[in-house]
């Protein structure tokens, strides 16, 4: 007999020369990337002029060859504001983060991995091809036994070390960063941002984020989170309800009420839990919302939940009602509450140019579009950059590193407003999520609300 193994079948040790071939590969962005950084180095260092032009299409090109965590993290670092250069953003924003679906046989023996030998007796139906294909895993769908459509997340191999490999190379990147330009310390960020997409790794964490955003939503027929079968998941797998909607963007040319009723919907998704339970939905990408036929939403992807002190929430809330009265002292307040050091009353001021971009749709008493006259894609550069610019002659700051997805996320939904066209008195909305707000009681939510899911404490 043949020890061959049967057609259509890799052989048995693919999985190993894939890691070794995936090894030499970011041996060789590795190599890439701290060459740009010393080559940054070396040009300040002797007063040469570092072009941040030629610098990101470098990056990009040194980048460009993996698939994989890189281009997640590549792709979130051009979506935060300023954490990069323009320059840089724009080209890594281009990078493609999607992987290539595994085949059958991977995806049979990745499978028996999770749940064990017999694994598809487990399932009513389970189809060969992805239904969709990321960074970190695919998506395929299936049904129960007893006929229930399910969306099941299958994690890739070695997923760990390839996260561990591509933070080294995000280090890398800020480093090069921080030697061109030193206005924003960017430390905080990088630390913020490896938590985050470890806690990306665990489909358990996952899964008790779903349960959490149940609970909140569980009153309001609008929103719907998809339920979890236990049953059917691991740490590394995922098994789902399977929610009918379609893209968001399709919705771009029907009538205003209808938008608005679609965006409305969008900022319960996202301040409700935030001002009451001080949590996020931290990944703004417009994939992870379909809109049902009743122009209800559904919500989905939960790896990166941020959860936020009450404290912090608190500073969210008087910064507004500092802006809101033009309290220069109650606004300062919260910046050092929320971890600002060494505050003039420039920087203050300064700090205030990008709070006052953030709030000024909720500051503002009537029905508008979030941002009059901007494009989705512009939305925050221009008064990102312009902060920027004034940080070079008052810094470094170290923004906390809660702001990272507190600002990506903001960007996000400003941007998903953008996208459609939508017209809403955000002042009343945002008034009514933080009416009567209590620090104590969100403590109190939060708390329980947590230990229900039985979500695991932070990174």
């Amino acid at each position: 007999m043949s020890d061959k193994p049967p057609r259509g079948e890799p052989p048995k040790d693919s999985e190993a020369n894939s890691l070794g071939r995936r090894v030499r590969r970011y041996a060789q962005v590795g190599a890439g990337v701290g060459g740009i950084a010393a080559r940054v180095a070396g040009e300040r260092f002797f007063g040469l002029d570092a072009s941040n032009d030629r610098t990101a299409r470098e990056l990009k090109s040194a980048l460009g060859g993996l698939k994989g965590p890189i281009m997640k993290v590549a792709q979130m670092i051009a979506t935060i504001p300023e954490a990069v250069p323009a320059e840089f953003a724009a080209e890594l924003s281009e990078l493609q983060s999607a992987a290539p679906p595994m085949g059958w046989p991977f995806v049979k023996r990745r499978m028996r991995a999770e749940l064990g030998p017999g694994w598809e007796q487990r399932f009513g139906t389970f189809e060969k091809e992805a239904a969709a294909a990321a960074s970190l895993g695919q998506v395929h769908r299936a049904t129960t036994r007893d006929g229930e459509a399910l969306a099941v997340k299958l994690q890739y191999p070695d997923m760990q070390s390839a996260v561990d490999a591509d933070l080294r190379q995000l280090g890398l990147i800020f480093s090069i960063h921080r030697r061109m330009d030193s206005a924003i310390d960017t430390r905080e960020m990088y630390a913020e941002i490896g938590d985050r997409l470890r806690e990306e790794l665990d489909y358990e964490r996952e899964a008790a984020h779903m349960r959490l955003y149940a609970g909140i939503f569980a009153g309001d027929p609008r929103i719907e989170v998809p339920r979890v079968y236990s049953d059917l998941s691991t740490k590394r797998l995922l098994a789902m309800s399977w929610l009918e909607g379609k893209p968001l963007l399709s919705f771009r040319d029907h009538p205003l009420e209808e938008r608005n009723r679609i965006a409305e919907t969008m900022f319960a998704a996202w301040w409700v839990p935030f001002s009451r339970y001080g949590v996020i939905h931290g990944d703004p990408h417009l994939g992870n919302y379909t809109v049902r036929t009743d122009f209800g939403i559904n919500l989905l992807d939960y790896g990166c939940i941020r959860i936020f002190p009450p404290a912090f929430v608190a500073g969210v809330v008087e910064l507004y009602r500092g802006l809101e009265t033009n309290d220069r002292d109650r606004a300062a307040a919260a910046y050092e509450n929320w971890g600002f050091r060494n505050l003039s009353g420039e920087l203050i001021d300064t700090l205030n140019v990008w709070a006052r971009f953030i709030y000024a749709p909720m500051l503002d008493d009537r029905v508008r579009s979030v941002a009059d006259g901007v494009k989705p894609g512009e939305y925050g550069r221009k008064e990102a950059f312009a902060v920027h610019k004034r940080l070079r002659e008052l810094g470094p700051v170290t923004p906390p590193r809660e702001f990272v997805f507190m600002d990506r996320a903001a960007i996000g939904l400003g941007s998903v407003f953008l996208h459609l066209g939508a017209e809403l008195n955000f002042h009343r909305l945002f008034n009514a999520a933080i009416d009567a707000f209590d620090t104590a009681a969100l403590d109190r939510r939060q708390s329980a609300a947590l230990k229900k899911a039985s979500v695991p404490l932070a990174a």
